[in-house]
């Protein structure tokens, strides 16, 4: 049933005609984009809270004046209504929903079935015939622990084609990281041996691991083998101090994901511990800025929808889930999960003992996130408004974007615009621009391009910066003012930093344009004024990813031979070309008639080929 769109939505009308059942609801506003997406055990008893008489929270109110239609599908029961929501979330990507950016799969550390094993990290599906260990938080934890891996027990990590190839042992036999199976430097049987300990390990049976290899030290000490002894020795050794890093090990050997979220000034920090074995794997985060007021334990309850149903074929499921309170009818959230995974798992949040320091760990880190990310916020805010105070703006400046050219006496020129917000960087904005076409070493000629590049189609829409920030002088402000004059955008604040005598930063001056682009006012700030240092800050910024970009595209063209850009000459004339006349200087030294005696170089290949290299 679909509700047509209309300029006021006719609430009581639409809830007459809406079923009792369970479903789901989508709201969609004039422009027919989804705003929201949601479900109910009872439809018409769940939207009707959305058009009550009583006082709605400020976000809720708001969303309901953007109503235009509704749309709802009915199920056969709560279950289904929530994996279909959250299928419709993933799908839609509403914005007063709760959107998780955790779309990558995780990693894990993979055991091969080989002969002789191999260890290493994998991410992806787990089809491959062997062992899974994991899920870690991040590549950077697998990587660690595959070194203390290789470090202790001397498995092999390479790659089968590279084993299989061998002919004599690689450096890392030389370096005692591995005990060279691929030249029949160690029998099977104590290969073995050491992946099983391997396999102890990373099942978390650590203390288990250790006891067995004291027995086996002081057995090799008795027989007086003591040069297998001392080796056992520095296995314990390295195992002590795993231990010691290890900041909290439990005693069980449970799989558990605990869940806590701290709310504060509008922003959700949600914080997942991943415990395997009875040890703590590490740990994900994340942030949500609340677009609708929900409980606390709505809040929670969403989450653990996106994060667990919606990414399931990214998700490695525990046995246990532990939350820090409890949340609306479980047993659908349950449900839906276990036929999503296909296991039995069990959702618990009044916990004790070891649990309960598990949940408490995970409230204390998503606290200090919480703290870190507003502290951090509200510093770049306050950055803002001195920024405001400086130029003497009218407004809060939401949107700065700075222009820099990069160039090697004008090889592979690369304009850079990197832009801030209130809250920082916004590096999914970035945007580099290869300069061509213009005289080698013209930076006025590459700010022009840029700055067209950029605000062409302005008109039609598209984020527009409240402030312009130009890395130049007189000369470069000069053309960014008629690039803005040209495209009518004259509510920028355009400003160019000019650099001192001495350029040293610091000393710096601002060339703030006026709104005709006819002239403009110089600024002398203070060294240590809060927006001039933001201005210093976005500057560099762009300043660094300017040189980025300019350095990986000069790399790459001289990486490159004048001979690729040639029609016709593919890598075995190329090769010819080079081997007859010894490199290309001689090629280019040689006339026609001499480039058409190499195999292969016919006499329009030939000029071809004369005219590319004495053209450049």
């Amino acid at each position: 049933m679909t509700q047509p769109a209309a300029k006021t939505f006719d609430a009581k009308h639409f809830l007459q005609l809406t079923p009792k059942q369970p479903g789901v609801y989508q709201m969609y506003d004039q422009q027919d984009k989804i705003l929201y997406v949601g479900k109910a055990k009872s439809l018409r008893q769940r939207l009707a809270s959305y058009f009550s008489r009583q006082p709605l929270a400020p976000k809720t109110s708001a969303l309901v004046k953007k109503i235009a239609r509704i749309e709802t599908t009915v199920t056969n029961s709560e279950t289904e209504a929530l994996l279909l929501e959250q299928n419709l979330i993933k799908a839609l990507r509403p914005p007063y929903n709760i959107l998780l950016r955790d779309d990558k799969s995780y990693p894990f550390i993979y055991l091969s079935n080989d002969t002789f094993p191999r260890l290493c990290l994998h991410r992806g599906r787990r089809s491959a015939p062997g062992e899974y260990f994991g899920p870690f938080p991040s590549a950077y934890a697998v990587k660690e622990s595959l070194n203390w891996l290789q470090k202790i027990f001397q498995v092999r990590q390479c790659e089968n084609s590279f084993f299989s190839n061998r002919s004599r042992p690689c450096l890392q036999y030389q370096i005692k990281r591995c005990k060279a199976p691929c030249v029949d430097l160690v029998n099977q049987e104590e290969y073995a041996k050491d992946v099983a300990q391997s396999r102890l390990f990373l099942q978390g049976k650590s203390q288990q691991l250790m006891y067995d290899l004291i027995e086996e030290m002081e057995d090799s000490a008795n027989k007086l083998e003591f040069e297998h002894a001392a080796t056992l020795r520095d296995r314990i050794n390295h195992l002590r101090q795993i231990q010691e890093q290890q900041a909290i090990v439990g005693s069980g050997q449970g799989d558990h994901d605990c869940v806590s979220f701290i709310e504060q000034q509008g922003v959700v920090c949600f914080v997942v511990l991943m415990i395997r074995g009875g040890r703590l794997l590490g740990q994900r985060t994340f942030f949500h800025d609340i677009a609708l007021e929900l409980s606390q334990e709505e809040q929670l309850q969403e989450f653990l929808a996106q994060f667990y149903i919606s990414n399931a074929k990214q998700r490695d499921f525990p046995k246990e889930v532990i939350i820090c309170q409890a949340i609306p009818e479980p047993s659908i959230f349950i449900t839906a999960l276990q036929q999503t995974c296909g296991q039995r798992i069990t959702l618990k949040h009044n916990v004790r003992a070891e649990r309960l320091s598990w949940l408490q760990l995970a409230e204390k880190n998503a606290k200090q996130q919480l703290a870190g990310r507003l502290a951090n916020k509200q510093h770049m805010l306050q950055r803002c408004q001195q920024l405001q105070a400086l130029l003497q703006l009218t407004f809060l400046p939401e949107r700065i974007e700075c222009f820099d050219i990069s160039h090697t006496q004008g090889e592979a020129t690369v304009a850079s615009c990197v832009v801030f917000g209130q809250e920082g960087a916004l590096k999914k904005d970035y945007r580099r621009y290869n300069i061509q076409n213009i005289t080698p070493g013209d930076d006025y000629a590459a700010m022009e391009q840029a700055l067209q590049r950029r605000f062409a189609g302005s008109a039609e829409g598209g984020n527009i910066p409240d402030v312009l920030l130009i890395d130049g002088g007189k000369g470069q402000l000069t053309i960014a003012q008629q690039v803005l004059a040209n495209y009518s955008l004259s509510s920028i604040t355009l400003v160019g930093v000019a650099k001192g005598p001495s350029r040293k930063p610091g000393l710096e001056t601002l060339l703030v344009s006026n709104e005709q682009r006819t002239s403009y006012n110089q600024v002398d700030p203070a060294p240590d004024h809060g927006g001039f240092l933001l201005i210093q800050q976005v500057r560099d910024e762009a300043h660094c990813f300017a040189i980025a970009g300019h350095r990986n595209k000069r790399s790459k063209a001289r990486q490159q031979s004048v001979l690729e850009h040639v029609p016709g000459i593919g890598h075995k004339r190329r090769q010819a070309l080079l081997k007859y006349f010894g490199g290309i200087q001689g090629i280019s030294a040689a006339t026609v008639t001499e480039l058409q005696k190499v195999k292969g170089i016919s006499k329009s290949l030939a000029q071809q080929i004369y005219d590319t290299l004495h053209h450049e």
